[in-house]
């Protein structure tokens, strides 16, 4: 710590800090236009120019560091008249109309230029270059005669975000921001996520929703958290009255450092969308009627007493929500296994990150990502396999290119050439469901060449005779040939894999989503274990979560082996301790039923009812033919919903659901953070929180649960009743979300899981598995020659029942694709655009195709999130992992033609 004076003030500040930093930390203001926490430009506004007693010039406040004695003045006669310049010319050098400016009462310029007392330009600029407005873009409006050519847009697309749309073109008066690829917007590559929008200090970049909805002093703030991705990115919504105007990142929290994607910034206004559900709706006569309340849940409980004396508890199954609440899943959970009395309850975690539970916690001892997404700017090595990440976890990607560019080797490896391979130093294109032998040929030559860690394999790992017999079976050449990975890029990725740690391992469901997927996860954490790369900081095992509370659900016990905080319900002392909390007697002691068997049970007769908490399962569940044949075997169905989906209609009885916004509750991202989610509106009409359901439903079975709301459960339930969490209480994360385990009221929570080696199984040891690759179940023969993947466009979420009712999603992503390589298009005459048809053993699709060469030969790949030409009228529900039962959406064998 040095001694420094700024403006008589006496300050002792730490050394190598800049002037603007230390100014900023102790409430002292100096102005400042093109300035970015952690970046710095080329320090080109000038505007934070300060006196420093001994020096002959003016130095900007951002650019200058502090030394020992230094006295500066922030607001000397000099400062002021050098800062009247700058705002002048600024201003004259550009069309600043305040009255119709949607920046007006939240612009820097002006408020610059109202503090240093400037009612109109000192200077008039003769000749200025013509300016247009572009509005090409779907969602932001580019007004460049306000721009004042600070730089931060450019700043913060090409080094915080790096996407690398904008620069600074042409020259001297006539230089202005540029795109690539056009001088438009909406004909560039930008991906529309808007942070150029919140780190404009003008009007010159404004969100084109926002556009004439409220001005600064009508607008509050409320923090909150995004309701899609598993990130959990924390946000500010602007408030008028109850209507959302705009949304922002909150600078500096966690995890995402103030960055949005375009669905975390302009999804946000589904929840006024008209077609919400208001009321409960009764089907009679195959048409459906509005309810009373009362009468709703009186049927429905009517339904399931009847159901479980007649045919047993286990007759009646639920698959709750990964998009809501924490107590909403808690409470759900609770009341079929207090209540209902089975242990019939499952989420979607099912068909995605189930095998991440399952492996993770059989290799390290818990089931969760080990690190954290803020670490990826700081590791010296990624690998990224089988993830998507940049459209569908975005912010998560933006932390791995800081990383690249802050010098980490990037590995990528993945069936297709996605954006994230144009960053890679290694990009492995293997193919579709060949993982665990490309990774066992990894470690084949990391072993072989004797380059892994012996201390931490010795002192921290089981099994490691029978791992490394396995692993010896798989020399590069034999990969190379399963895998079509060359054998020198296989020895390549070894070499650089050790010889930059630590590093970290990112994946998503290219892993998980396979009949291998339980072992896929296994594979990872054995590589990584190989390495020594396991509790450590900017390492790890680090799975990125696909729904935003899909981590929570799983917390929360929404899975048929488990109860809140991952404590088996076969475990008698676990099953006593939650008898004597909720007041019951013999809660079910065997393991529930998975959602594929439950489906299969109504077919079969099994299973007679199913309730549904928020998930469009007739479009995400695998083969829809086969869903929508188990539905109607069904003899009663429950749905609570925001909307009326694919799947409601096949409901006996809807009940209106709060959505995001009208509750107040937490949502627990992929890194383990419990963050709290704000209530800014009442739900429309008669809609209610999913909690509240479930608890009068219990009422009716003569259950009094006394928790009447979101807080309350969490505080009087949830948090005491499992160690992970019993630190964890709501006013703690009243800011910032907090990471589990957090064990005690002084506990801040744990950044990184096993540090030192201290793994959560018995024994302390972590599990290296001896694995053997086996190839899909459904690969390609003569009539069906190619492998069908699936996955997500950045654009929409899921099934659309939210991003289809935000406006200017459907406009950026009007319809589903078939992704084809140009090799395969050639081959069958097929031009880029045009429909063709395809087709599998269980259905077939029309679809436009988009003809690329970021596919392999012989590979088609497409999304789920429009009905009528989903993947999953293609995907097979017989191919699952071994394990968890999670459907092989990443591999199955489809025909494509062409539509003569």
């Amino acid at each position: 710590m040095i001694t420094i004076t700024i403006d008589n003030k006496i300050i002792q500040a730490e050394e190598g800090k800049n002037i603007l930093q230390v100014a900023k930390e102790n409430g002292i203001h100096i102005p400042t236009f093109c300035h970015l926490d952690g970046v710095h430009d080329t320090f080109s506004c000038r505007i934070c120019v300060v006196e420093i007693v001994g020096s002959k010039k003016l130095a900007p406040a951002c650019n200058q560091k502090i030394y020992d004695g230094m006295v500066i003045h922030t607001a000397s006669p000099d400062v002021l008249s050098a800062r009247r310049n700058i705002v002048n010319l600024l201003i004259s050098n550009g069309q600043h109309n305040c009255m119709s400016c949607e920046a007006n009462g939240d612009c820097s310029l002006q408020s610059a230029a109202y503090d240093l007392g400037i009612q109109m330009p000192a200077f008039k600029m003769e000749s200025l270059p013509e300016q247009i407005i572009d509005d090409s873009s779907v969602m932001i409006i580019r007004d460049n005669r306000k721009c004042i050519l600070c730089n931060k847009c450019v700043t913060v697309c090409n080094d915080i975000v790096c996407n690398d749309v904008l620069s600074v073109g042409y020259r001297g008066s006539s230089s202005e921001i540029i795109c690539d690829y056009n001088d438009d917007m909406g004909g560039s590559s930008c991906v529309q996520c808007g942070q150029c929008v919140q780190v404009c200090p003008t009007g010159a970049l404004v969100s084109k929703k926002s556009v004439g909805k409220g001005r600064i002093y009508e607008i509050t703030k409320v923090r909150t958290t995004c309701p899609y991705c598993g990130v959990g990115c924390q946000m500010y919504l602007h408030m008028k009255g109850d209507q959302i105007i705009e949304v922002s990142g909150v600078e500096d929290a966690l995890p995402n450092k103030g960055r949005l994607c375009v669905k975390g910034r302009y999804g946000y206004d589904f929840i006024y969308s008209k077609e919400r559900l208001t009321t409960p709706l009764i089907k009679e006569n195959g048409v459906f009627r509005e309810a009373s309340w009362d009468e709703a849940l009186d049927l429905v409980v009517s339904k399931f007493k009847s159901i479980i004396e007649k045919h047993g508890n286990d007759a009646v199954g639920g698959i709750s929500c990964a998009r809501s609440i924490n107590e909403d899943s808690y409470q759900m959970q609770k009341l079929f296994r207090a209540v209902f009395k089975t242990n019939n309850i499952d989420h979607c975690a099912r068909v995605c990150h189930a095998p991440t539970v399952a492996g993770l916690a059989a290799s390290l001892g818990t089931g969760g990502m080990t690190n954290s997404l803020g670490e990826c700017a700081n590791t010296n090595l990624l690998f990224c396999i089988g993830t998507n990440m940049t459209e569908a976890h975005p912010i998560a990607a933006t932390f791995v290119k800081n990383g690249k560019r802050n010098g980490a080797k990037l590995i990528v490896v993945d069936p297709r050439r996605h954006r994230l391979a144009d960053y890679a130093d290694e990009f492995a294109q293997l193919k579709v469901g060949s993982d665990v032998a490309f990774l066992n040929g990894i470690m084949n030559v990391l072993i072989t060449e004797d380059k892994y860690d012996k201390e931490f394999v010795k002192e921290h790992c089981e099994n490691w005779e029978d791992f490394k017999a396995k692993v010896l079976e798989y020399p590069p050449s034999r990969v190379a040939e399963i895998s079509g990975v060359p054998e020198e890029q296989i020895i390549r990725i070894a070499n650089m894999l050790w010889d930059n740690r630590p590093g970290m391992a990112l994946y998503t469901l290219g892993i998980t989503e396979h009949n291998s997927g339980t072992d896929n996860v296994k594979s990872v954490a054995n590589l990584q274990l190989l390495l020594g790369n396991v509790g450590k900081e900017n390492a790890g095992v680090n799975p990125l979560r696909g729904q935003n509370n899909v981590q929570g659900a799983c917390d929360m016990g929404a899975l048929p082996n488990t109860y809140h905080g991952y404590q088996y319900v076969v475990d008698p002392k676990a099953r006593e301790k939650f008898e004597k909390a909720w007041g019951v007697e013999n809660l079910p002691d065997q393991l529930g039923k998975m959602i594929p068997d439950m489906m299969d049970g109504l077919k079969t007769g099994e299973q007679k009812a199913l309730w549904i908490f928020g998930e469009n399962i007739v479009a995400t569940e695998p083969d829809i033919s086969h869903v929508i044949s188990c539905l109607e075997a069904a003899e009663f169905v429950v749905c609570n919903d925001l909307f009326m989906t694919e799947t409601t209609q096949y409901a006996d009885v809807i009940f209106p659901a709060a959505a995001w916004s009208e509750d107040d509750g937490t949502f627990t991202n992929c890194e383990r953070r419990v963050s709290r989610v704000r209530k800014i509106k009442d739900a429309p009409g008669d809609a209610k929180p999913n909690w509240w359901i479930f608890k009068e439903v219990a009422k009716r079975f003569g259950h009094n649960w006394e928790a009447s709301s979101g807080p309350e459960i969490w505080d009087n339930e949830v948090a005491p009743l499992a160690d992970n969490f019993k630190g964890l209480t709501f006013d703690k994360i009243e800011e910032d979300g907090i990471q589990w385990p957090c064990r005690s009221v002084e506990d801040p929570g744990t950044q990184i899981l096993h540090m030192n080696g201290n793994f959560a199984r018995p024994g302390g040891k972590a599990y290296l598995s001896d694995l053997d690759w086996r190839p899909p179940t459904e690969v390609p023969d003569e009539e069906y020659p190619f492998t069908l993947s699936t996955g997500r466009r950045l654009y929409h979420y899921h099934t659309r029942t939210q991003t289809g009712r935000a406006k200017g999603l459907n406009d950026l992503l009007p319809e589903e694709y078939a992704d084809i390589s140009d090799v395969d298009a050639k081959r069958l005459g097929i031009e880029h655009g045009e429909k063709i048809i395809v087709r599998s053993r269980r259905g077939e699709v029309k679809v436009t195709a988009r003809v690329s060469e970021r596919i392999q030969p012989g590979l088609v790949w497409m999304a789920i999130h429009y009905f009528e030409n989903n993947a999953n009228w293609l995907t097979t529900s017989t191919g699952k992992d071994s394990i968890t039962k999670t459907p092989e959406y990443k591999a199955c064998a489809v025909a494509i033609e062409k539509i003569s």
